[in-house]
C-alpha cells in the first residue's frame, strides 16, 4: 500500500518538498506520471509522461503476465522513478488497475516494480478506479448545474460513472478495454466488417446491465477522458468529421475510414499518434457500443482522468476531505456498529500505539490510521449474525467497495478485524505482503487488547494501562489494585495468555 514499507533511500528532509505530489497510473495500456505542486489547494502541473506499455496484451491463457510484459513496464517505471526524487513518500500515490486486477502472478510484478521505484504500489478495484476519474475530470471541467456521465474506455476496462458537482452518483467498471478487445477481436491483426461488428455487439451485451439504471439516473452532459476518447476527438477535428464535439455521425464516418484498412500496422490518420494506431480500431468499436446504447448525441473530451483524481485525493488526506474517513463512518452507520464502543476501543488502541511505537517499530502514520479504522470497524460483523461476528466483518471488509482504499488497505483491515478475537489466524497473517505481516501482528495485538480492556463497555476508552514491549514479549502495568478491582479484565487477559502464547507471544501484567 502507499506508505507502509518505505525505503532506506527515501531522501533526507533537506531536499523534500511538502508541496509536491506525484501519481502514478499502471493502466492496462499506457503507464502515466504526473507530478505537480500543490498551490493554496490547488493542483499546479508541473510534469506528465505517458508510456504504451500495453501490460493487458501480456497476459497469457493462464492470466499471467509475461516477463516481456513485465520488463516492459519496469523499464518504464525506471524511467520515471527520478522524478519521484524530493517528493515526499507521502505524497506519492502509485496505483494499478484492471490487467493488474486480474493477473494471478501481480504480486512478483508488484515486488519487482517497488524496487525500481522506491515506494510501494497499490491496486485498486474497478469501481475504486471508477471514482478516482470522476474526480480527476470533474475537477477539470467548469462547474455545471445537473448530472454529467463521464466515460473512460482503458486498455482492460471501461469506467462509467453518473455524478453531479464533484460528488459521483453511480460507479461501474466493466471487462471491456481497447487492449484486450483487440487482442480477443483482432488477433492476427486482420481488420474485417465482421470482426469490427462482433467487437461492437461484445462490448453492448456487457452495457446492458447497467444501460436502464443509467438512463433512469439521467445525466445532462455527456463527457469522455483518457486515451481512446482524446485520440477518437483529435482524428474527427483534424480530419474535418466534426469541430471537436464527438457526434454519432463523425464516429459513423470514422469507423468507414477504419475499415478500409486491412489490418492493423496499415492504420493511419491524421491525428492519429502511431503508438495507438494497432488499439484503436477497437476502442472506437466500443465507443460506438456506447453511443448507441445510451443514445448519446454528443460528448466533450477532457483531460482530467486517473492520475488528476489520484492527486485531488491526495489533497483530500491532509484536510477535512479524506474520502476514506466518509467510508469507514457509513459502514460503521450501515451495519449499526456501536460507536461508543468503537470510540472507546479505538482510544485505547491508539494509546497503547503510541507507547509501542518506537519499540515495534511502527513509525508510519498509515499504520496508525489503518488501526484506528479496524477499531472503528471491529463489530460491523454483528449486524449479520454474532456467532463467528469477526469473521463476518472480516468478509464485509475484504469483498465490500470502499471508496478511497486500495484493495491492500481493505485487506489489511480485514485481517485485523478477523483476529480480534478468538484464536490469533496466524495463517491470514502469512498471506499479507511480506514487507506487512510483522506489522499487521503487532496491530492486531494491539487491537486485541484495547478490546479486552473495554470488555464492559465503558463510556470512555480505558486508558490506565501501561505497555512495554521488547519483540515477542508484552507487559502490561495497571495503577494499584486496579486489576482487583476489575476481575472480569483480568479474567479477559488471562484468555489472551493462552491465545498468544500459542504464537510465540508472552503476555505479562
Amino acid at each position: 500500500m502507499s506508505e507502509m514499507d518505505k525505503p532506506a533511500t527515501t531522501p533526507s528532509d533537506s531536499k523534500i518538498d511538502s508541496n509536491l505530489l506525484a501519481a502514478i497510473d499502471l493502466g492496462s495500456n499506457s503507464f502515466h506520471l504526473m507530478v505537480a505542486r500543490s498551490v493554496q489547494g490547488e493542483i499546479q502541473t508541473l510534469e506528465r509522461l505517458g508510456e504504451k506499455v500495453q501490460l493487458a496484451a501480456g497476459l497469457d491463457q493462464d492470466s499471467n503476465l509475461t516477463e516481456e510484459a513485465q520488463q516492459r513496464g519496469l523499464d518504464c517505471l525506471s524511467r520515471f522513478a527520478p522524478f519521484l526524487t524530493g517528493v515526499d513518500p507521502d505524497n506519492i500515490r502509485i496505483v494499478g488497475t484492471n490487467a493488474l486486477r486480474a493477473a494471478h502472478n501481480t504480486r512478483s510484478f508488484l515486488n519487482r516494480a517497488q524496487k525500481v521505484l522506491g515506494h510501494p504500489l497499490e491496486i485498486i478495484s474497478g469501481r475504486e478506479e471508477a471514482r478516482l476519474i470522476y474526480v480527476g475530470a470533474a475537477h477539470s471541467l467548469a462547474t455545471a448545474k445537473g448530472r454529467r456521465l463521464v466515460a473512460d474506455i482503458g486498455g482492460g476496462s471501461t469506467e462509467f460513472i453518473i455524478g453531479d458537482g464533484f460528488e459521483p452518483q453511480a460507479l461501474e467498471s466493466l471487462h471491456m478495454g481497447c487492449v484486450v478487445y483487440s487482442k480477443r477481436f483482432f488477433p492476427d491483426g486482420q481488420i474485417t466488417t465482421k470482426r469490427y461488428q462482433q467487437a461492437v455487439l461484445a462490448a453492448k451485451n456487457e452495457l446492458l446491465n447497467i444501460v436502464k439504471p443509467y438512463k433512469n439516473l439521467g445525466w445532462q452532459q455527456t463527457v469522455g477522458t483518457s486515451g481512446t476518447i482524446k485520440a477518437t476527438a483529435a482524428v474527427l477535428l483534424q480530419n474535418g468529421w466534426s469541430d471537436g464535439l464527438i457526434t454519432p455521425e463523425a464516429l459513423g464516418k470514422l469507423s468507414k475510414a477504419l475499415l478500409k484498412f486491412k489490418d492493423l500496422d496499415s492504420v493511419q490518420l491524421d491525428g492519429l499518434r502511431a503508438d495507438r494506431a494497432k488499439v484503436f480500431p477497437a476502442g472506437v468499436a466500443i465507443l460506438q457500443a456506447i453511443f448507441e446504447l445510451f443514445d448519446i448525441q454528443e460528448m466533450t473530451f477532457t483531460e482530467g482522468a486517473l492520475r488528476e483524481g489520484i492527486l485531488s485525493d491526495l489533497l483530500g488526506r491532509f484536510s477535512d476531505k479524506d474520502i476514506r474517513e466518509q467510508t469507514v463512518n457509513s459502514l460503521s452507520e450501515r451495519y449499526r456498529a456501536d460507536p461508543q464502543q468503537a470510540t472507546a476501543v479505538s482510544q485505547t488502541a491508539l494509546n497503547l500505539f503510541e507507547q509501542v511505537k518506537s519499540g515495534w517499530n511502527l513509525k508510519h502514520d498509515e499504520l496508525k490510521q489503518i488501526l484506528r479504522w479496524a477499531a472503528q470497524l471491529h463489530e460491523i460483523g454483528l449486524g449479520i449474525s454474532h456467532s463467528q461476528f469477526h469473521k463476518h466483518g472480516a468478509y464485509l471488509l475484504n469483498h465490500s467497495d470502499l471508496s478511497g482504499f486500495s484493495q491492500q488497505q481493505q485487506a489489511m483491515l480485514a485481517v485485523l478485524v478477523r483476529s480480534h478475537r478468538r484464536k490469533f489466524p496466524m495463517a491470514e497473517f502469512r498471506m499479507q505482503p511480506e514487507a506487512l505481516e510483522q506489522p499487521l501482528i503487532y496491530l492486531a495485538i494491539l487491537l486485541r487488547l484495547a478490546v479486552n480492556l473495554n470488555h464492559s463497555r465503558p463510556d470512555e476508552g480505558n486508558l490506565n494501562a501501561k505497555i512495554k514491549v521488547d519483540g515477542s514479549q508484552i507487559k502490561l502495568s495497571f495503577p494499584k489494585d486496579w486489576l482487583e478491582e476489575n476481575p472480569l479484565t483480568q479474567a479477559d487477559l488471562e484468555a489472551e495468555q493462552a491465545y498468544l502464547s500459542a504464537y510465540g507471544y508472552k503476555l505479562v501484567f
